[in-house]
Formats: structure tokens, C-alpha cells, sequence
């Protein structure tokens, strides 16, 4: 048996639903970041860079795009007999099958690759937040305090802390109190789904409830741990963090990296992020065109006006098409005459000749206004929009749709289309 101080277990398979047509057909973690990255990527390169050779990646919703993605871990050094990457989908054993049904319920049905490596601690973490963070100095803190569980809290704004879980300490930062969602919080430390236990305590917490239904760590393990007197600690990260998981804060993140000085800097020597390089010819920059204030992936074309949007590699942007304050996923085309305008255009997409996407009144989404708001236009990957049509804001739309689908040449502000075979 190989013995590891410290592997970590990432969660990987949501489906990120509050996403909404971004994430119809790939899995959260897989969704573009940056114009470079992949939102994955950064735990990823966060564990290398915090010295952790060993990842095990528990994917389930629409595995393919992260599966191509990860690989066999070259981008991250994670390529090693000894360790290294390796992807944990759901599997049939000889008694049942079944999916993963909750966060804690996926380390559970993969305790056999953990003993694997008979490890004394294992850290958990989430594929779908943006952040650096040095996962060794949060083990030094864990041993410190001799912890059985610590928690990563950060500081949320007290009026926000309602949607987290909010832990309570003592003065030497042990968790007295853990309260998931409080209508009426009572700290602003949030947890931010990053746990290192020791590798006993975990164990024989995940054997107690293994017949929990949709056994959670913040529902389930952390309460029952507490329950037990275990030694649970928080370890406070004053950096960087974002949860991604809505349209408007996946929007921020984007547009917060083309600051001046941005407050997440994709820059650092000392702490890069890494991902798969494809073979992509250089960015071209035609006479006819107008850059500002954006980021511009390998491989683009630009003949139009790009202002505070970020692209990623292959796009094409035709001569008198503008686009503003918007994300535009690889290989995506923008034909002549097109206005985009806070939009997020997902991978392969094509938006027809003078189209404007992302105009008129903000009006409230008649598909789902909890997903479909902050005054974003989403378009799905592998989306056509016809030409000379016009989108409004709170819109949603996957698939290849034609004039029919536009009543007097337009789609109203808080409308949708949805073809048939895509979800929403």
C-alpha cells in the first residue's frame, strides 16, 4: 500500500444548474474562464502549487468536455505513476449502481481509491470556485490545532451571510457552532466547501451515514462530527474567492480580471494558474479594428470593435461588429454588422449579420427569473442566430434557430428558445 501525507478528493459533478443554457450540455467545473481557463483549473492548480500530487476528480453530470480536459494531468504535473490525476466517475459494482447523491455520498462510494493511498489527512474541495489558495499552510493549521476537521471560512458581508454556511468560533478558532443557510446569522465566517480531515475521522463519519440519503458534508458530516465532540477548527482565508455558480457573479468574475489592477491577478509568477494549451495559431488584429480594456484569447480574428469583454481562443469577430461588456467562448463567430452587449456567448456559436444581442428593456425572464436576470443575454454552445434579429436582456436561447423563431424579427427581453433536445 502507498502511504500520502495528504490527497485531495475534488468534487466535480454538478451540474451547476443556476448556470441555466451555459451548462446544458457540460459540467460546471468545464465552463470557460478568463479567455484562457477552464474553472477547474484553478483547484487544480491550486494543489500543485501547495505541493499535493494526488487528485482523485469525481465527475458525473456530462463528463466528456472535463474528461478531454483533464487528460492524464500533463498541464499540472499531476502525470505521475505515483499519484497524480485520475477521474472518478460513478461505477457498477457486483451488489447495485448508482449515482453519486450528494457531496459526502461521491467520497463514500470511492473510500477504496482513498485507502489506496493510505493517507493521513484528505482534503475536499469544489471544482467550481476561482480562487489561489495554499492548501499546505491550511495542513499546518490543522496540525497545529491537532484538528479532526478544519473548515476554510472567509469573511461575507453580514447582509449575504444568510446564503452560507456560517460557522461560529472561540477565541483559539474552534468551531463552537456550524449553521447552514441561517435566516438570522449570527457571524459573518462563511465556509467555503474546502475541508481537510484526518483521515479516521472522515472514514468513520462517511461509514455512519453512508445510508443518509443525499449525505452532504455542510448537512450531514460536519453536524455529525460536532455531535461526536470532535475537534473541528476554521482557518480563515483572507484572499481572493469567488462561487461562480450564478450568471451574474460567473459575468463579475470575467469582468473584474480586466481592471487595471484586477483584484484576481492571472499574472503572478509565483502562483500560475495552469491549463491545456492547445495548438492554436496567434491573435490577429485587423487595421479595421478597435480594442480596449478586454482580454483576447490565442487564435481570435478581429476585425471589429472589442470594449471591457473577454474572449477566448478562435474567435472571430467580423468587420463592423461590436461587442461590449461580454463574454465570448472559443471558436464562436460574430458576423458583420453584429452588437453584442453584456452577453455571455458560449463555445461555437455563430450570431448572424447585423443581430444586436443584449438590447431594449430589462424585463423579468419568463423561463426561469432566478437563473435569468442581472440583465444578461445567454446564448448556449453550439447556438445560430439568424440575421438582423434582435435579443433583449434576462434572454436565454440554445440551438440552432432560425427566422420562425423570431416573431417580428426579435426575441423580447426575459424571452427564450430552448430547441428540442436541449435543456434549460
Amino acid at each position: 500500500m502507498m502511504h500520502k501525507e495528504m490527497i485531495a478528493m475534488l468534487l466535480a459533478g454538478g451540474q451547476g444548474s443556476r448556470l441555466g443554457v451555459l451548462t446544458s450540455d457540460v459540467a460546471k467545473p468545464a465552463v470557460a474562464f478568463g479567455g484562457k481557463y477552464r474553472i477547474i483549473d484553478f483547484p487544480l492548480s491550486n494543489c500543485i502549487n501547495s505541493g499535493i500530487d494526488t487528485v482523485g476528480v469525481l465527475t458525473q453530470y456530462q463528463p466528456l468536455a472535463l474528461n478531454q480536459h483533464i487528460g492524464i494531468g500533463i498541464p499540472w504535473d499531476l502525470d505521475r505513476n505515483d499519484g497524480g490525476v485520475s477521474v472518478l466517475p460513478p461505477y457498477e459494482r457486483s451488489d447495485n449502481s448508482e449515482w453519486y447523491s450528494g457531496t459526502a455520498n461521491a467520497i463514500y462510494q470511492n473510500l477504496q481509491y482513498i485507502e489506496g493511498y493510505d493517507p493521513d489527512y484528505v482534503l475536499i474541495l469544489s471544482g467550481d470556485h476561482i480562487y489561489k489558495m495554499d492548501y499546505e499552510a491550511m495542513l499546518d493549521f490543522h496540525k497545529q490545532n491537532q484538528a479532526d476537521v478544519t473548515i476554510a471560512a472567509i469573511p461575507v458581508p453580514m447582509e449575504e451571510a444568510s446564503r452560507f454556511g456560517i460557522v461560529i468560533t472561540d477565541e483559539n478558532k474552534r468551531i463552537t457552532e456550524f449553521e447552514e443557510k441561517p435566516e438570522h446569522p449570527r457571524s459573518n465566517m462563511a465556509s467555503m466547501g474546502i475541508y481537510i480531515f484526518s483521515w479516521p475521522a472522515l472514514k468513520e463519519a462517511l461509514i455512519a451515514l453512508k445510508d443518509q440519503s443525499n449525505c452532504d458534508f455542510g448537512k450531514h458530516i460536519i453536524p455529525y462530527c460536532h455531535e461526536k465532540g470532535e475537534r473541528i477548527y476554521a482557518f480563515e482565508f483572507n484572499g481572493y474567492w469567488k462561487d461562480v455558480g450564478t450568471l451574474g457573479s460567473y459575468w463579475q468574475a470575467n469582468m473584474e480580471l480586466i481592471d487595471l489592477i484586477p483584484e484576481f491577478n492571472l499574472y503572478e509568477e509565483f502562483w500560475k494558474i495552469y491549463t491545456k494549451q492547445s495548438l492554436i495559431e496567434p491573435l490577429y488584429v485587423a487595421d479595421s479594428s478597435t480594442i480596449s480594456k478586454s482580454i483576447i484569447g490565442a487564435g481570435c480574428r478581429i476585425h471589429g470593435e472589442v470594449t471591457n469583454s473577454v474572449l477566448s481562443a478562435g474567435v472571430i469577430v467580423e468587420e463592423g461588429a461590436c461587442i461590449r461588456d461580454s463574454i465570448i467562448m472559443k471558436n464562436t463567430v460574430i458576423h458583420k454588422g453584429a452588437y453584442i452587449e453584456k452577453s455571455i456567448i458560449a463555445e461555437r456559436c455563430e450570431i448572424g449579420e447585423n443581430t444586436k444581442v443584449g438590447v431594449g428593456d430589462e424585463l423579468e425572464s419568463k423561463l426561469n427569473a432566478s437563473i435569468y436576470s442581472f440583465g444578461l443575454a445567454t446564448i448556449g454552445n453550439g447556438s445560430v442566430i439568424p440575421a438582423n434579429v434582435t435579443i433583449g436582456k434576462n434572454t436565454a436561447i440554445k440551438g440552432v434557430t432560425d427566422m420562425n423563431d423570431y416573431p417580428n424579427n426579435s426575441l423580447e427581453g426575459g424571452g427564450y428558445i430552448i430547441k428540442a433536445g436541449d435543456v434549460a
